[in-house]
């Protein structure tokens, strides 16, 4: 028997034109979904007008493309006219099917660890083609005009890895496509070691345990585990030691006291695990979670300084300080975030405390009364 194979649908605008398609468009002829009987409608190769969709809009309300063509048409995108956030949309919907098949499966599996990782590339590469001419300032804008999914990994895994293709584009100019691919691929997965922790204990933002935290502290350790210890076999394009240590080392701090490691400065910890640490800080205090205030840029990057060769690389969050636009004067309130801020948990409320003015811009001493008639006398 025939294996039924499987699409997708795109969107209209989302169709290369004037340009020889690089993947087959389909149509649906039948109505009744248990009876889906897709026909190639355009195959690969041929060129498509404005006109000629307009013209194919007119007869069928969707296209479809094979999925196993996917990772094609997300290198596609770029040729579109579309505008960034649609197609980042696409992009972050594709990012989701491949987090899903990682974190969601019944049972964990190094084949669909590898088909997964594989996926990630192609997504992590049309990301790096979209935001080719974004900065970090744009690229806060375009995220914040983008939709969250329900579970917390997958929308702030995605975000991380915009963040590490732009803030390591801003630390190297001169980075190749293969690097930004690196950085965006270990943004991506630098939670991948979530997949052994259960996952009420990842969505709970009401508090753990002290059993419960330390369990989710060892995910840098699953995680480099199951790349480089679990047969992953990926493509040469793909440099799983280079992606294990941003997994493995995310959470180590610049002044050595992070985890799972105690790793300490540039010599021990990764470059794009540094960049990373600095991404998954700024995504965890100013995209809305499931908390209910999230900072303003100027509290967040005043917040940030005050972690400034602490947990985060001084030379790069310096970088990334110069690329973020906002007026400092604008941060009404001086805030504190907890020492023990861990970006990997979905907080019900950011432990934070504000700094009151007073205290922190004048001391006072020792204050010597006055008698008012002594005064008088003198």
């Amino acid at each position: 028997m025939e294996e039924r194979r499987s699409f997708f649908s795109v969107r209209y605008d989302l169709i290369q034109v004037d340009l020889p398609l690089v993947y087959d468009l389909f149509v649906n002829s039948s109505s009744i979904k248990e009876k889906e009987k897709f026909v190639r409608l355009f195959p690969t190769g041929e060129v498509l007008s404005r006109e000629d969709l307009d013209e194919c809009h007119r007869k069928y309300p969707q296209l479809y493309v094979l999925e196993e063509q996917r990772r094609t048409y997300l290198r596609a995108l770029v040729h579109t006219k579309a505008d960034d956030v649609t197609k980042t949309t696409v992009i972050k919907s594709a990012a989701i099917e491949y987090l899903h098949n990682i974190f969601d499966k019944d049972e964990f599996s190094t084949d669909y660890l590898t088909q997964s990782i594989e996926g990630c590339k192609e997504v992590v590469g049309a990301m790096v083609d979209v935001l080719d001419h974004h900065n970090i300032d744009s690229l806060r804008n375009l995220i914040g005009n983008l939709s969250f999914h329900d579970f917390y990994t997958y929308d702030h895994s995605i975000n991380v890895s915009m963040y590490c293709i732009t803030i390591y584009k801003a630390v190297n100019p001169k980075a190749t496509r293969k690097e930004l691919i690196h950085a965006g691929l270990g943004g991506l997965l630098h939670d991948l070691g979530k997949v052994k922790i259960p996952t009420h204990i990842l969505n709970n933002p009401h508090g753990l345990t002290d059993e419960e935290y330390q369990m989710i502290k060892q995910h840098p350790d699953f995680g480099i585990d199951l790349l480089l210890n679990g047969h992953c076999q990926v493509s040469d394009e793909v440099d799983l030691k280079i992606i294990g240590r941003v997994v493995h080392e995310h959470h180590e701090n610049f002044d050595g006291t992070g985890y799972p490691a105690k790793l300490k400065g540039k010599d021990q910890i990764h470059l794009l695990a540094r960049v990373c640490t600095i991404a998954d800080f700024f995504d965890a205090i100013t995209t809305k979670r499931t908390y209910n205030d999230v900072l303003t840029i100027p509290e967040a990057m005043n917040t940030m300084r005050k972690f400034r060769a602490i947990k985060l690389d001084p030379d790069i969050f310096d970088i990334f300080d110069q690329h973020v636009r906002y007026v400092r004067a604008e941060a009404t309130r001086d805030l504190k975030l907890s020492d023990s801020f861990d970006p990997t948990l979905p907080y019900a409320k950011l432990p934070i405390e504000e700094i009151q003015k007073f205290q922190k811009e004048m001391d006072f001493g020792k204050i010597k009364v006055v008698d008012p008639n002594q005064r008088r006398k003198n």
